[in-house]
């Protein structure tokens, strides 16, 4: 598989919850990748191995966004 398929692959994912609503609520760096939570309440939780840098970063910039919603 290629590396652009790969971010693009993890991109849809992190999308497809965002869109359901659910916002990130942990990231865990480790060796393999980052584990990124997501939830939409005390019962919906998923958690996505990202591993593809430019998908790390992707996430990064949502998690700003959701900062920046919280603040305003």
């Amino acid at each position: 598989m290629s590396t652009y398929k790969d971010f693009l692959d993890e991109k849809a994912k992190i999308d497809a919850l965002v869109e359901k609503g659910y916002v990130i609520s942990k990231v865990t760096e480790h060796l393999d990748g980052t584990d990124v939570a997501f939830e939409k309440n005390e019962d919906l939780k998923e958690i996505l191995q990202i591993r593809h840098a430019d998908a790390r970063k992707y996430f990064s910039s949502i998690i700003l966004k959701q900062q920046s919603m919280i603040n305003n």
